[in-house]
């Protein structure tokens, strides 16, 4: 059974399981209309919705769409009160898209999404914001000129309240809440702490950027791996500035959470800084690590012995049951949230994803797993995903 699964915070139905409820160990996520032999391959959330984009390039959504910020939803949707995943449409029902649009990316403020699309030559050069905005309403609005024409986006990240873009090129753009420093000194003047209203290319970057990620009134550029350099812009609050390090050349991938910031290295080792009360920085004795993700306030990681685990702030059951009674931490250690030998033989942990107070696991199986799994999910109602006591 290949399938996506969820836990944590709930209560807009951002988890797409049908109900309205936070749970602490992983449910499949339901979708009204499946993506058959379309994988799930990233997750952005915001504060009360999740945007799902699969291999091909379609997008569904589930949560809270009433400011648009999940697309055009149709009348019939809106009837059904029961949160499952739903298609995402940036077109109405009466219009088409003739050029087959791919989503590439996409990145949620706490109320809003944006999505890059590309066309029949898989170039993503065309950005969407969707949430409600004097301009758009409740329409998904195409940002315009944007990216710069020969140009496309290769990196998309948000934070509470600003977006930001790096271009194949290098160059670097944002906008949004600019007032915390995050999108540093803008381009013709503008200044570093303003509101910005459309992407503004982001000056005095002294390297080519080949990735950013979002604190939430934070940015994090790195250039590309062999070089690594790195700079923040921004609030300094946690040390999210001044304990930064200065490069970190053997990096994998980055990612954060609102006061912390990631770096996972080739050897799969981690370098990490930033806010830790809850527990948010990696504990010690932490596994080598193949892939990580950072939701608001906990991480999740896929260790290279096919183990899902997660730390940081768990109160919704994000990190699982197992979590400190007074805050709901799992600090100084890590839950284990799957493992592939609790999984049928054939079976693979192939994507995972973190939001606000939300983890994700993306599973895929061979044919006769699936229908052990099937058979073990629906008559004994319990995931198998997390280790047996």
């Amino acid at each position: 059974m290949d399938g996506l699964f969820a836990l944590g915070s709930n209560g807009s139905g951002q988890l797409g399981l049908g109900h309205k409820e936070d749970v602490s160990v992983p449910k499949q996520v339901q979708f009204n209309q499946a993506p058959h032999a379309d994988p799930i391959t990233s997750v952005a959330a915001g504060g009360n919705h999740t945007i799902l984009i699969t291999a091909s390039g379609d997008a569904y959504w589930s949560g809270d769409y009433t400011n648009g910020c999940c697309g055009i939803v149709e009348a019939e949707e809106k009837v059904n009160a029961r949160p499952v995943f739903q298609k995402l449409c940036l077109v109405g029902s009466d219009n088409t898209d003739p050029g087959r649009s791919r989503i590439t990316h996409a990145a949620c403020t706490w109320d809003k999404t944006i999505l890059v699309v590309s066309g029949e030559n898989r170039q993503a050069t065309t950005a969407f914001t969707c949430g409600d905005t004097e301009s758009s309403g409740r329409t998904p609005t195409i940002i315009p000129d944007f990216p710069p024409a020969g140009t496309t986006v290769t990196s998309l990240a948000a934070g509470f309240r600003h977006a930001v873009v790096v271009l194949d090129n290098g160059d670097v753009y944002g906008w949004g809440n600019g007032r915390h420093g995050q999108l540093g000194q803008l381009e013709d003047g503008v200044g570093p702490r303003a509101l910005v209203t459309k992407p503004r290319k982001i000056d005095g970057v002294p390297f080519k950027a080949v990735k950013a990620v979002c604190c939430q009134y934070t940015t994090c550029l790195i250039a590309e791996p062999g070089d690594g350099r790195i700079l923040v812009l921004g609030a300094d609050k946690w040390g999210l500035k001044s304990q930064a390090p200065p490069e970190v050349p053997s990096w994998k991938d980055v990612t954060a959470c609102w006061g912390s910031i990631y770096v996972l290295k080739r050897d799969g080792t981690l370098v990490a800084w930033g806010r830790d009360d809850h527990g948010q920085l990696p504990p010690p004795g932490l596994p080598e690590i193949s892939q990580i993700t950072a939701g608001s306030e906990h991480v999740v990681a896929l260790t290279e012995a096919s183990e899902v685990v997660a730390w940081g702030w768990g109160e919704h059951g994000n990190c699982g049951p197992h979590t400190d009674e007074k805050f709901g931490d799992v600090k100084g250690r890590w839950n284990v949230l799957a493992s592939v030998k609790n999984l049928p033989e054939g079976s693979s942990i192939t994507a995972i994803g973190a939001g606000c107070a939300t983890s994700w696991i993306n599973i895929m199986t061979s044919i006769l797993a699936s229908q052990h799994t099937l058979y073990q999910l629906e008559y004994v109602n319990m995931p198998l995903l997390m280790p047996l006591p």
